[in-house]
């Protein structure tokens, strides 16, 4: 079956699509009921199902003879440490460890927070929290004290799990502190905290609250795994949310479980003996989806790397891992590459090894500009494929299908609707538009399997959030347009549409022109207030390293570029020469407080910013160009 055909019985026929899909599951009961209508505009997938996420992660693999192919390959530069962990020593390991939860209290539908760096023994809690039925919260290790409590009121676990520290270069952050504070500002109090005590660092103990990492193992059962209704939460993920207080997004075993085998499959074109890397972070959705479950369950060997693109110990480190580990395909964000190329422009690092293993690569996270593509594309000499997914949805909706027919791509378009995903384009009445007309992109209810469908004790804020603005179609917050091909571009969030004199730019356009100038590392186009014209572009630009071209001169090339290729009425008129930008942990430019700086507007320091001394930095710089002035 190609893809078009594939795609169709998708949306036309969902009941016979997804039962077939769901049949590559090992359920302990197999479910009759394939979509069915829930509260508040949501729906369920395979609603009478029983299955064990965990099962399906490890013990079917044992039992299918593959429990001595290594699951995990654990890299951490920063450490000097490397493992490869069999599917029979995880199995081992997890069923200890999900026995000792068990030993002091952990069933079904409790939760534990995990507040871990990328250690195996992360993957270890994950596994060991689903095969008990327990619903795991994974925060991203060094998230702020502040926030770690929020997101502990709000699941109100019974457990925490965390690290005495994490690596960050060549950094040692203490994570326990921050976990003792959360535990001071949290009103919901939880029984008990497990620490793993890692040799860089050893963590002061609460005695009767916090338990030792090796001692909480010792003399219990191996626990089994409970089998759990399709419809059983397996973890909640907090994201952002507009009015402060994070989201957390409910992920399912049923539905999860088939989308991910499945995306693993086609889209990624990943078999069982096959070596998959997601370079991310499992305090992120791509490590639930794409570093721990979604592997485990296609039998694949998953690196679990603790490092970074750059000074890991040079820019060359994801070159190693690919030929060390015979990396067959990978995922990272467009940021990692252009870190990459910031540091060798030349690529001449990846002469060194041997990356003949890969066959291709996926990016997703961020716009792929056409230089970091070409940049790539020379370096590697395989695909280099633009997706799109959010954490809402879990796995993709839009690329191609590398397992079943790979489609053509095009570049500047993260390609096309995955099966499952109606994916249309409204104006701002949910009109549906024509080819080439931007818009907002949305999604035609009901979404596939895998896609969260409520919100942890708010399904009403589910509703508000993703439901209300387009009735009938899941509103994904991103603009964009499709071509009439059906291929899907995104241009940015809506909210970073520019008007300028009733003219409504993309600032993701705008940020591709400035990318093909030589000397442009990375960019950032946003609208700046402005008393005749609403809004005007400025641009924020890091420059390559060795580059002598006077600010000026950039900026002028700048001015004639955006003018020539988008024209006199972007009123694109100042770009300014930082040294870096304020991003994520996981690589996003924070382009909202960007804004508010331009805007001498007021802002909270985000507890998501990579850098905590980047912003009065980057203040300082943008006010000295005129902006940020009331």
């Amino acid at each position: 079956m190609g893809y078009q055909s594939e795609y169709n019985e998708s949306v036309n026929d969902r009941d016979a699509f997804w039962g077939r899909q769901a049949d590559a599951i090992a359920w302990y009961k197999k479910p009759t009921q394939i979509l069915t209508e829930a509260d508040y505009g949501s729906h369920r997938w395979f609603a009478d199902g029983e299955l064990n996420t965990c099962y399906l992660a490890l013990d079917v693999h044992v039992a299918e003879g593959r429990g001595e192919q290594v699951a995990l390959y654990y890299d951490s530069p920063g450490t000097q440490t490397k493992r490869a962990i069999t599917y029979n020593q995880l199995l081992a390991e997890v069923k200890r460890f999900a026995g000792a939860l068990k030993a002091r209290g952990i069933e079904k539908g409790d939760r534990v927070v995990i507040y871990m760096p990328m250690v195996p023994e992360a993957a270890v809690a994950m596994l060991a929290c689903a095969r008990l039925g327990a619903i795991h919260s994974v925060v991203f290790g060094g998230f702020a004290p502040n926030e770690l409590a929020i997101r502990i009121d709000d699941a109100e676990p019974k457990m925490v799990i965390t690290s005495s520290c994490g690596i960050e270069f060549d950094r040692v952050i203490e994570y326990k502190p921050l976990v003792d504070q959360a535990f001071e500002l949290s009103a919901h109090k939880p029984e008990h905290c497990v620490v793993l005590q890692r040799p860089m660092v050893e963590a002061p103990m609460t005695p009767g609250r916090d338990l030792d990492w090796q001692a909480f193992q010792e003399g219990v059962a191996d626990a089994d795994c409970v089998p759990v209704e399709s419809t059983h939460p397996l973890y909640i993920l907090y994201t952002s949310g507009t009015t402060g207080k994070p989201k957390g997004i409910v992920r399912d075993h049923g539905s999860h479980a088939v989308a991910l085998l499945y995306a693993l499959r086609n889209i990624y074109g990943m078999n069982a003996g096959d070596v998959w890397w997601g370079a991310s972070d499992i305090g992120w959705v791509v490590g639930h989806s794409f570093i721990v479950y979604g592997p485990l369950m296609g039998g694949c060997s998953a690196i679990f790397y603790e490092g970074k693109p750059i000074r890991s110990p040079d820019a060359g480190a994801f070159w190693r891992v690919i030929e060390e580990y015979k990396v067959n395909s990978m995922f990272a964000a467009p940021t990692a590459f252009r870190a990459i190329r910031k540091e060798d422009p030349e690529g001449e690092l990846s002469k060194a090894y041997d990356l003949s293993s890969l066959r291709w690569l996926f990016v997703a996270g961020e716009k792929l500009d056409s230089s970091t593509y070409s940049w790539l594309d020379g370096v590697l000499g395989v695909p280099v494929i633009d997706h799109w997914w959010q954490t809402e949805t879990g796995w993709p909706m839009t690329a191609p299908l590398m397992g079943v027919e790979p489609v053509p791509t095009r570049l500047g378009s993260t390609c096309v609707p995955v099966p499952g995903y109606d994916i249309q384009v409204v104006d701002q009445e949910g009109n549906e538009l024509g080819p080439d007309e931007h818009g907002n992109i949305v999604a035609r209810l009901p979404m596939p399997p895998g896609v969260a469908q409520t919100i942890w004790q708010n399904p009403q804020r589910f509703q508000e959030s993703y439901l209300t603005a387009f009735p009938g179609y899941y509103h994904t917050g991103d603009g964009g347009f499709k071509d009439q091909d059906g291929y899907v571009y995104i241009t940015g969030r809506t909210d970073d549409v520019i008007n300028v004199s009733g003219h409504r730019l993309s600032t993701g356009e705008m940020e591709e022109v400035i990318a093909k100038n030589s000397a442009v590392a990375e960019c950032a186009v946003i609208a700046v207030a402005d008393a005749m014209k609403g809004h005007v572009p400025v641009g924020l630009v890091v420059l390559k390293q060795g580059v002598e071209t006077a600010d000026a001169e950039i900026e002028q090339q700048l001015v004639a570029m955006i003018r020539a290729e988008v024209g006199p009425l972007a009123c694109f008129r100042k770009a300014i020469v930082v040294q870096r930008l304020p991003k994520t942990r996981s690589g996003k430019i924070l382009r909202a407080i960007l804004r508010k700086i331009a805007d001498a507007e007021e802002f909270a320091q985000p507890s998501t910013i990579d850098d905590e001394t980047i912003l009065p930095e980057i203040t300082e710089t943008m006010t000295g160009a005129g902006l940020g002035r009331s």
